[in-house]
C-alpha cells in the first residue's frame, strides 16, 4: 500500500479512500494499482462485510491523471490481472490498447465482480475515470454538491474505457450526459438512477455509514449471491458485449487523433479539458 491510498477499517466496513486531494484524486497507475490492492485485501478480510470507496478532499475523483507531475503512464506496477502483457516500452496501439485493458476496463470489470456490496461515496468532482470508479460500485451515496461529467468527446472519444453509459441513465440520458459534455448534479443523476441516495455535504459519511451498516448485517454470502445474480441479469441487457465493442470504438478514436491532431488525446491536456467544461 502506498500514500495515495488510505485504508482503515471500523466494525464489519472497510473504507478504501484515494488520498491525492491536491490533484483532485486524479488517477495514476499508482493509485490504480493501490485501490487494487486494497480491494484484494477488503475482500480477503472474513471480518469485512461492506467496503466504501472515498476520495480525500474537496473531490471524490476528476478522472484519469492526463497532466500532474506524478503521472507515471511509464512504469511497470506487480499486475494480477494479467489480461495483457506489460505497455511500459511497447510501440504505438501495443503500449495503450495493453495499458487500458489491464488498467481501466479490466481493472474496472473485475471490481465490479468483487463479492462484497460496495458503496461509493462522491463529493465534488466525479469526472471520467472518475465515474468509472463510482460505477462499478454498487451503490452510489452522493453530496448535494456533487457533479459528473464525461467530456471524452471533445477529444473525439466516444466516452470513458468503461462504458457503461446507456445502463446506469439510459440511452437518452446517455447520449445528453456524452454530447454535451457538460456537468449534471446529484439531483439530475438521482432522478435517473445513477446514484441511490444525495445527502447534505456535512451529512455524507453519516449517510453512507448508516446504509453500509445496514447492509453489513445482511448474510454474507447472501449478499454475493444476490450482487452476481443482479450484475449477470445486466450483463444479460448487453453492459459486457456492449463495452467490448465500444471498447474498439474508444481506441480506433484514440488512433485517429494520433494521425490527424498532436497525438492521440487530440492536443487535449488536464487544463485544457477543465476549461472547456467550466470546472
Amino acid at each position: 500500500m502506498t500514500d495515495v491510498v488510505q485504508y482503515e477499517v471500523s466494525g464489519p466496513i472497510a473504507t478504501v479512500t484515494m488520498n491525492r486531494p491536491e490533484y483532485r484524486n486524479a488517477q495514476n497507475s499508482a493509485m490504480t494499482y493501490a485501490l487494487d490492492a486494497a480491494f484484494t485485501r477488503a475482500v480477503d478480510d472474513d471480518e469485512v462485510k461492506v467496503i466504501v470507496l472515498a476520495g480525500a478532499g474537496k473531490h471524490f475523483s476528476a478522472g484519469h491523471d492526463i497532466g500532474t507531475p506524478g503521472r507515471d503512464v511509464d512504469q511497470s506496477f506487480e499486475r494480477r490481472a494479467v489480461m495483457w502483457w506489460d505497455h511500459v516500452g511497447k510501440p504505438g496501439g501495443d503500449n495503450r490498447y495493453a495499458r487500458e485493458m489491464e488498467v481501466y476496463l479490466g481493472m474496472c470489470r473485475r471490481w465490479r465482480e468483487i463479492p462484497k456490496p460496495t458503496i461509493a461515496m462522491v463529493q465534488g468532482a466525479c469526472i471520467a475515470g472518475g465515474l468509472m470508479l463510482a460505477w462499478v460500485c454498487d451503490l452510489i451515496v452522493a453530496a448535494d454538491d456533487a457533479f459528473f461529467a464525461d467530456p471524452v468527446v471533445r477529444m473525439g472519444i466516444p466516452g470513458v474505457e468503461y462504458f457503461a453509459h446507456p445502463w446506469v441513465l439510459g440511452p437518452r440520458a446517455a447520449k445528453e450526459f456524452l454530447f454535451t459534455g457538460e456537468r449534471f448534479d446529484a439531483a439530475w443523476a438521482l432522478q435517473r438512477g445513477m446514484v441511490n441516495r444525495v445527502a447534505p455535504r456535512d451529512e455524507l459519511h453519516k449517510e453512507t455509514q448508516t446504509l453500509a451498516e445496514k447492509i453489513s448485517g445482511m448474510p454474507r454470502f447472501g449478499l454475493a449471491l444476490t450482487k452476481r445474480a443482479v450484475n449477470q441479469a445486466e450483463d444479460q441487457m448487453g453492459m459486457r458485449t456492449g463495452m467490448d465493442s465500444v471498447f474498439g470504438l474508444h481506441h480506433f478514436a484514440h488512433a485517429h487523433n494520433a494521425e490527424t491532431s498532436p497525438d492521440s488525446l487530440a492536443g487535449m491536456n488536464a487544463r485544457s479539458m477543465r476549461d472547456a467544461s467550466g470546472s
